[in-house]
């Protein structure tokens, strides 16, 4: 697992765009100020993107990266087409499956349930309806925690940008293979439960 899985704390912006199709984040060290990973959607076909711009667009299928600024593959993140509840299939470097999202039917504020490769359990994701917090849950006790970061009332108020940040929990050993599920989670909270 690379080094920059085992921070825990991270700052996911969403890239600005009046008519953008592609979702495509960058995710920064807020310490340091620093691009450490890259969120990008680049092999989008051209129904999809004429999709993306109807009321469709919760339904369309995604297939994005995480990786680093020089790269290097982290996570892979791939949905197909879906009608009533999303199922989300996360893939590591060598784009073997390593888990996967199951998303919770009828769930006030959005949720679904964190796979591993058995598409067994291993936490859940639940958001507020009321605000734009999430907690990933094993059991009773979180493990991290995500938030809406507000850029400015501006830049929000003509697009649709989004800032994130993500805390992962100190007890969550700095190799525990959850935490790429947990990132992979993240860029999945927009695109399934929020837009």
């Amino acid at each position: 697992m690379t080094d920059i899985l085992k921070k825990n704390l991270y700052l996911v912006k969403e890239h600005i765009g009046m008519f953008k199709a592609a979702n495509n984040y960058d995710i920064y060290d807020p310490q340091t100020g620093q691009i450490i990973m890259e969120c990008r959607e680049e092999n989008l076909g051209f129904f999809t993107k004429m999709l993306r711009f109807t009321d469709y667009k919760r339904m369309t299928p995604f297939d994005i990266e995480i990786r680093t600024p020089n790269k290097q593959k982290i996570v892979r993140i791939k949905r197909g087409t879906t009608w009533f509840r999303s199922h989300v299939d996360v893939f590591d470097e060598y784009d073997k499956k390593i888990g996967g999202f199951r998303q919770k039917l009828l769930s006030i504020g959005g949720a679904f349930e964190v796979l591993n490769q058995n598409e067994e359990p291993v936490c859940s994701l639940k958001g507020k309806w009321t605000g734009w917090n999430f907690s990933f849950k094993a059991g009773e006790t979180e493990i991290a925690h995500v938030s809406k970061k507000w850029a400015g009332i501006g830049k929000e108020f003509f697009t649709s940008a989004d800032n994130y940040i993500l805390e992962i929990k100190e007890h969550v050993a700095p190799d525990d293979p959850v935490r790429r599920l947990i990132l992979a989670a993240v860029m999945c909270i927009d695109m399934v439960l929020k837009e």
